[in-house]
């Protein structure tokens, strides 16, 4: 099995499809986008596919450490950055080919109209321990 992290992005990703702000969409569109994600979450549980996933909110600040005895420096907030993550979500899965396919059908969850967004989501594998060199 090898993990990978499926990122949605509200910016900074090629463009959608159905490429319709999330802040212009109805009550009804956003709770069915959201009912897609939980079920398509809950069908990886079942299956053993499922590690963990969360929506994000859009405020945040970049942090770093600023040298010993001072407080961290913070830049933000950076909501107005040309990247913002939504969301992501960890799944466990047997193959590259299998993770892609499911990154493709969370791609499908629906957005403006009812119709599916054809989002692109950014699919990264988990960085495991670099191979043992024998001479």
């Amino acid at each position: 099995m090898a993990k990978y992290l499926l990122l949605k992005h509200y910016r900074g990703a090629p463009e959608a499809v159905n490429d319709v702000p999330m802040d212009r969409w109805t009550p009804e569109e956003v709770s069915a986008h959201i009912q897609y994600m939980n079920d398509f979450a809950a069908r990886l549980e079942k299956s053993g596919e499922f590690v963990d996933g969360q929506a994000l909110a859009p405020e945040g600040a970049w942090v770093r450490y600023d040298g010993e005895g001072r407080p961290p420096v913070t830049d933000g907030p950076f909501a107005e950055t040309k990247d913002l993550i939504a969301g992501w979500m960890i799944i466990d899965v047997d193959s590259y080919e299998r993770a892609v396919e499911l990154a493709g059908e969370l791609s499908a969850a629906p957005g403006a109209g009812g119709r599916p967004i054809h989002e692109w989501l950014e699919l990264r594998p988990f960085l495991t321990a670099p191979p043992t060199i024998a001479e």
